[in-house]
């Protein structure tokens, strides 16, 4: 098979009978051509298939159109929702995205950020759960936007887009406290990050103390957020306990239906026997059976809120507030029923 030799700018300026320049302008937009040459000029590379080089198209605009995301982990469910989000807008706008995955490992976040400025992107979304000032020092030193998509931002004055965790974790304790239990047992995820699991511990705390419950450490454990983490701890919780919690608040859907699953495999009916409730609402909450009651977060919106705001500071416009804290609902689905007394 031979292969065809790309179409070139010279060979759509021989084909349409103009200038090189002129094919530029009309691929540009720059200056103004007639709309007799702008149409035979399209139509050719209609006819070719030409795709302009987006390195030289950028040194004409001064543009490269190209927006860099740094994401933790790419095969996890939170980020890809919040990728889809920040895709859908991004084409909104013409810009193309390049994203790094860094493995949550601090090197390779440091080292994407150099990656990115290398190609010419005109702006960063960060997804990142362990912000420190060394990562945002480097970022402040870019000279172009960045906006983290992160739980917490630890203090530092940066352009985020979250959630209020403490208020979410407070709102679902709540709701299970009006479905009627009084044993809800805590699985606190997001390890890696004190700042969130303590936030999240805390409304906790408060809706139990609110309610006139006592709290229970016996019942709260901590966990990775990974199905199997979630199936463990769970199993580990309520195994030969005679006193085992009416409910299970899991702070990380994977983990939540890790839990369910568990219960399962040690006779418990859910949500009959156990009521289980997750945090995110990542699409397998709303597949699994029983279709998982968490608390959802706007993790599409998020990507697309984040991405917005760098967009308007690239074109200078104002953002508004640099902290965006999004709503949150609580999904009432499958796996939390009303608690029967027995």
């Amino acid at each position: 098979m031979v292969t065809k030799k790309p179409t070139t700018i010279k060979d759509v300026a021989r084909k349409a009978g103009v200038s090189i320049s002129t094919v530029s302008r009309v691929i540009n937009d720059s200056k103004p051509v007639t709309n007799e040459v702008k149409q035979k000029v399209l139509d050719v590379i209609k006819e070719t298939g030409y795709v302009p080089n987006p390195l030289a198209r950028s040194l004409v605009t001064k543009r490269s159109q190209l927006i860099g995301v740094i994401v933790p982990e790419l095969t996890d469910t939170f980020s890809a929702d919040i990728l889809n989000g920040i895709e859908e807008v991004s084409k909104m706008y013409s810009y193309d995205i390049l994203i790094a995955n860094t493995y949550s490992e601090r090197e390779l976040e440091l080292k994407s950020i150099n990656l990115l400025r290398a190609k010419q992107v005109e702006g960063i979304v960060i997804i990142s759960w362990d912000i420190d000032e060394e990562l945002v020092n480097v970022l402040e030193n870019i000279g172009i936007p960045v906006v983290f998509v992160s739980k917490m931002t630890g203090n530092f004055d940066i352009y985020n887009v979250s959630i209020k965790n403490a208020p979410a974790t407070k709102e679902m304790t709540n709701f299970l406290i009006g479905k009627g239990h009084k044993r809800i047992g805590l699985i606190r995820t997001n390890l890696n990050v004190p700042e969130i699991a303590d936030e999240r511990l805390k409304g906790y705390k408060e809706a139990l103390e609110e309610n006139g419950i006592k709290y229970d450490e016996k019942i709260v454990k901590s966990c990775n957020s990974s199905y199997d983490d979630g199936y463990a701890t769970a199993k580990l919780m309520l195994k030969g306990k005679k006193n085992k919690p009416d409910a299970l608040f899991v702070t990380s859907d994977e983990a939540a239906i890790g839990a369910i699953n568990a219960c399962f495999d040690l006779g418990y009916n859910v949500p009959d026997d156990i009521s289980v409730a997750g945090f995110n609402d990542i699409k397998f909450a709303k597949i699994y059976r029983p279709k998982l009651t968490t608390v959802s977060q706007p993790l599409f919106d998020m990507g697309a809120v984040a991405i917005r705001m760098v967009i308007k500071m690239i074109n200078g416009e104002d953002v508004g507030d640099k902290i965006v804290e999004l709503p949150y609902r609580i999904m009432d689905r499958e796996s939390v029923s009303e608690r029967k007394e027995k």
